[in-house]
């Protein structure tokens, strides 16, 4: 990519769009729904390290590994938002942001699309085969290499069994590759086959990535955050993919495109305890931000040391994402490690928390892998195996024995009653959900197993292709939800309006929405619960039938823990200066101290404000009463001067209509006597109205 300075960079970035206030809160709005799918997905989703992100300077977060496909950006974004309130734009594969509800999704939380040259490959004429003599030599049979590959391009086996990039093309027949190709986890055997014999080949040109790069510049720029997982695509590996170089392009690029810019670097470690798996818990980790200083800038600036430059900060990223990681070279050293970790904790009186879990598991294997020779690490090793294979061949987790204490025959089989009964009753109240959801747990189940196939066909790095059942079981989930529960409403209305015929048919189908939808999460509350408590029935029957061999387990775990303990105490100091037993367990418990302390101090503020609420609410009653005394009071004095004012104005009338009646009856003597009480009726009601009216207005 050529540098940001140039005109074209400079046009491209003119084109960038700010997200407006609409934008942002339909993000806010999706986001927060992800949320609560999520939840419902996963027991339990933390962050670790929150604080170590920039309040309000641009950031790129660098996550790994990528193990859940379109899961992993809606729990970064998600967890970056609760952590500090900022929103983060994740870098999409434009093929993914293509697809109909994918891009819809992408769209509204403000992704930036990227070209892959792997998502345009095409077959082209002719056959290839590998040099007998270079392994980085192509030789083709009816090719032109001139005109349909391109240097820095991509050359493929058919199928995806094979990829490697274009380092020069020598002829129409001939080309170098850069590196060696990489083949198809599983079916090594079969591509080295064709490319020995010849096969048909797929090319893809080199994609220019300018117009990603100044959209990324102006974003951070701007002062917002990207995300963005460097190693390519989702896979299921234990250990981490090489991160590419975009990364760090793309940091020196906006440095070097907007001076004085401040862009930190946060790598994050996206950690999963069986990330494919329905209730399986998550733990995101922040790393310390990474700075890019002016020195590396500079450097990157000059044609001669760019290569240089990017190369020295992605290896600066590359430490700090492991940093953040649990990261192991296969899935042996991984579960080795775990049951050490859940051996050596057993030493601890409180529990672990996740993050803490994740910490452990990450310092833990950092020693094996520096000690992994020594023999005591080994004997280690293979107990540790050997008390695995024991856990499998009684069908129980490590976690049932650790637990269970010894008991007598009776005590065994109440217990066992006891929890057998709970079972049961959970079972019944989850059945009725299960029943409801029946067919969505059906249609994920075959989806994402469809998907995981398809996609371990088209990779090169994925073992098993666990890393997309996640993304679809969710996906068709909340596809498949509304459409069920629609048809559930639907039934239910039909039915009471059938019985019922005054009630509202949209009252009912909204009644019968609502109950579709709690029934069901009620069945996955009862579910968790009584699936634990299922999980536990099994020790309780081994020390009920087979009590000496159960014993016979937690003794030898008993001294394998002290065994573990030993070691870890012995080569632990070495590798970490805050390494001790005893502070970490002082740590757990200041932090449930504290924890219990934040809640009483809670407790004590909530008592204390509800007192005050109280006392004012008193006063305020008490000034209202007094209030409405004074008005009412008021009132009747006014009534009182209004009566007595009455009562002289009429006074008043009675002495004037007096002289009034004398000097009627001496002017009109020939009116009869009905005609005079007619008048003065009159004459006495307009009088006394209108001294009233004029006594008021005074």
């Amino acid at each position: 990519m050529s540098h940001s300075s140039t005109d074209e960079c400079k046009e491209l970035r003119k084109l960038y769009k700010e997200p407006t206030s609409i934008r942002k809160f339909i993000y806010d709005l999706i986001l927060w729904g992800f949320v609560q799918v999520f939840d419902c997905f996963f027991r339990e989703i933390r962050s670790r390290g929150g604080f170590k992100v920039p309040k309000d300077e641009p950031v790129i977060f660098v996550a790994a590994p990528h193990a859940n496909q379109f899961v992993d950006p809606i729990i970064l974004m998600s967890q970056v938002k609760s952590s500090c309130g900022r929103r983060v734009s994740c870098l999409i594969a434009e093929k993914s942001h293509r697809r109909k509800f994918i891009g819809l999704i992408s769209r509204s939380q403000l992704a930036i699309p990227v070209k892959r040259a792997q998502d345009n490959l095409t077959t082209k004429k002719g056959t290839i085969q590998l040099d007998k003599e270079n392994p980085l030599k192509i030789v083709g049979t009816n090719t032109n290499f001139l005109k349909d590959c391109e240097v820095k391009g991509l050359i493929a086996l058919p199928k995806s069994l094979g990829i490697s990039e274009i380092s020069e093309i020598l002829s129409d027949t001939e080309l170098i590759l850069r590196k060696p190709i990489k083949y198809v986890s599983g079916k090594e055997d079969i591509a080295k086959k064709m490319m020995h014999e010849g096969t048909t080949f797929k090319a893809a040109p080199k994609i220019d990535q300018s117009e990603v790069y100044s959209q990324v510049f102006e974003h951070l720029a701007r002062g917002h955050c990207i995300g963005l997982f460097s190693e390519g695509g989702s896979h299921d590996r234990p250990d981490l993919l090489p991160l590419k170089a975009g990364v760090a392009i793309m940091a020196l690029g906006a440095v070097e495109a907007t001076p004085g810019l401040k862009v930190k670097i946060v790598p994050v470690g996206m950690n999963y305890f069986h990330a494919h798996k329905f209730r399986s818990r998550a733990v995101v980790e922040f790393g310390h931000p990474i700075e890019i200083s002016q020195d590396l800038v500079d450097k990157y600036s000059n044609p001669k040391t760019s290569k240089e430059a990017v190369k020295e900060l992605l290896d600066t990223i590359t430490k700090g994402v492991k940093a953040a990681t649990v990261t192991c070279p296969d899935f042996e050293t991984l579960s080795v490690v775990q049951a050490a970790r859940r051996l050596y904790s057993n030493n601890l009186s409180a529990k672990l928390t996740s993050p803490m879990i994740v910490e452990m598991n990450r310092r833990l294997i950092n020693g094996f892998l520096k000690y992994h020779e020594h023999p005591k690490i080994q004997s280690i090793k293979n107990k540790v195996m050997k008390y695995n294979e024991m856990l499998r061949s009684m069908n129980i987790p490590d976690h049932l024995v650790s637990n269970s204490q010894e008991k007598s025959k009776l005590a065994c089989l109440f217990e066992l009653a006891i929890k057998g009964f709970e079972v049961t009753l959970l079972t019944l109240l989850a059945l009725p959900g299960v029943v409801l959801f029946a067919p969505v747990f059906v249609a994920t189940k075959k989806i994402s197993e469809k998907k995981r196939i398809e996609a371990l066909a088209g990779s090169t790095v994925k073992i098993k292709g666990n890393d997309v059942l996640a993304t679809w079981k969710i996906l068709v989930s909340m596809g498949f939800s509304p459409i069920l529960y629609t048809i559930y409403s639907i039934l239910g209305s039909y039915i009471v309006k059938r019985y019922y015929p005054n009630v509202s048919s949209i009252f009912a189908f909204l009644v019968f929405y609502i109950l579709s939808a709690c029934i069901t999460y009620c069945a996955l509350i009862f579910g968790d619960k009584g699936l634990d408590i299922a999980k536990s029935l099994r020790s309780n029957w081994l020390m009920l039938i087979n009590q000496g061999g159960f014993n016979n387990l937690k003794n030898y775990r008993e001294e394998l823990s002290i065994e573990i303990t030993e070691v870890i105490n012995e080569f632990g100091p070495q590798m970490y200066l805050d390494f001790d037993l005893f502070e970490v367990e002082k740590k757990l418990e200041s932090k449930r101290l504290l924890k219990l302390e934040k809640k009483k101090k809670k407790y004590l503020l909530d008592e204390q404000l509800s007192l005050e609420e109280q006392l004012e609410d008193v006063k305020t009653q008490e000034l209202r009463q007094r209030k409405f005394l004074r008005k009412k009071n008021r009132n009747q004095e006014n009534d009182k001067m209004r009566m007595l004012e009455d009562t002289l104005i009429i006074a008043d009338i009675g002495t004037s209509t007096t002289s009034s009646e004398f000097e009627t009856e001496s002017e009109g003597e020939e009116k009869n006597e009905n005609e005079v009480n007619e008048e003065e009726s009159i004459l006495l009601t307009k009088i006394v109205r209108d001294k009233i009216r004029e006594k008021r207005n005074i």
